[in-house]
């Protein structure tokens, strides 16, 4: 006798609007809720070659010692300097990126009575809505999201998972795979750039959990007036990003200035999360990141955050500390860090700084 696989929820957020469909009512002005003017602009940078850095995964893996270790120290650097970087020649077949973009366009363009079918559940942040809503007069992002959990496969949402559109569905399991793969491949790297045993930190993410936010960011005709998403940095282990079309919005924090990514042809934007900042004791950084909104035309991206094992202690690795470099942050098992994560709202970085420790205690 088949059984129902059992479904892990880790945290739910209160059902709002889909500002997709608000969107094409062609509002005269922004309803209130979504009014953002209370969120720090900070400057945005101008600078034309303040851009994250590229980082060749071909040249990672060369064969000649040289290049490789000259690509190690630009990963080195960019993991410690920006907590950001774009990977080319990253191994990913091209034409199964160009399915995954044209699958989820259609699939965001479905009929509303189609998507509520896919619409999340109290408890669940898997499905169309929201993420992070805790309360009823909480501000909202100018934005609609699709969760889905991809690995391991028996915790997938059997709500969910099976009933996305064959097309769909099969593109997904393919793109998770190889995406699974690239960061299994880069947070080894990251280990080699620290000097670590092989497999200290990448063993913990074997088997690991890996989620899909697909983000739908509609026009609005007061760009200035609203957040995509929130300023935050990501608590998971390695996030990869996909741009779905031309249109720029994201943009990180780097010395109290907001740089804005912009995409380049055939690359993942690849972001440290607050996970591998704990477990490198603060070597490499996780940064905050925000999306701004276009006033014409949408913006879609997918972001694939990978994580480790749901039996694995998060914590500062053991061999990075030392009497000079003590533990910066606490360890704590990782079901425990993630339902605390995910029953807060999105504040920068202050989920990570709770999880420090405080010098004298």
């Amino acid at each position: 006798m088949e059984t129902t696989p059992k479904v892990t929820k880790l945290g739910g957020s209160l059902s709002v609007p889909s500002v997709q469909e608000l969107a094409k009512q062609s509002l005269p002005e922004v309803p209130a809720r979504y009014i953002r003017k209370d969120e720090d602009p900070g400057g945005v940078s101008s600078v034309i070659d303040q851009t994250v850095p590229v980082i060749d995964l071909q040249n990672l893996l060369s064969p000649e010692p040289i290049i490789q270790e000259l690509e190690l120290e630009k990963l080195d650097s960019a993991c410690k300097e920006w907590g950001f970087f774009q990977v080319v020649n990253h191994g990913v077949d091209i034409f199964l990126v160009e399915k995954v973009k044209s699958e989820i366009e259609s699939f965001f363009n479905l009929p509303m009575d189609e998507k509520k079918k896919f619409w999340q559940e109290e408890g669940d942040l898997q499905g169309f809505g929201q993420a992070f809503v805790q309360s009823e007069d909480q501000k909202l992002d100018w934005a609609d999201i699709f969760v889905l959990t991809t690995l391991p496969r028996h915790m997938r949402n059997p709500r969910l998972f099976p009933k996305l559109p064959q097309p769909l569905r099969e593109t997904i399991e393919s793109y998770s795979s190889e995406l699974n793969k690239l960061a299994l491949t880069l947070i080894e790297l990251m280990c080699k750039a620290l000097q670590m045993e092989n497999g200290v930190i990448s063993e913990l993410f074997e088997d690991g959990r890996q989620a899909m936010r697909i983000n739908y960011y509609p026009p609005c005709p007061q760009p200035e007036n609203v957040v995509g998403i929130s300023p935050h940095s990501d608590a998971g282990g390695l996030t990869i990003l996909l741009q779905l079309n031309e249109v720029d919005g994201l943009q990180i924090r780097k010395d109290e200035i907001w740089v804005p990514i912009k995409p380049i042809p055939n690359a993942f934007v690849v972001n440290i999360g607050d996970i591998l900042e704990i477990m490198s004791n603060g070597i490499y950084r996780s940064v905050e990141h925000r999306a701004t909104i276009n006033s014409a035309k949408e913006r879609l991206s997918v972001a694939t955050f990978h994580n480790p094992r749901g039996d694995r202690q998060i914590g500062p690795i053991l061999s990075l500390i030392t009497p000079e470099t003590p533990a910066l942050f606490r360890t704590i098992g990782y079901e425990d860090y993630m339902k605390i994560f995910l029953s807060r709202k999105l504040d920068g970085k202050s989920f990570l700084d709770s999880m420090r420790v405080r010098q004298g205690a």
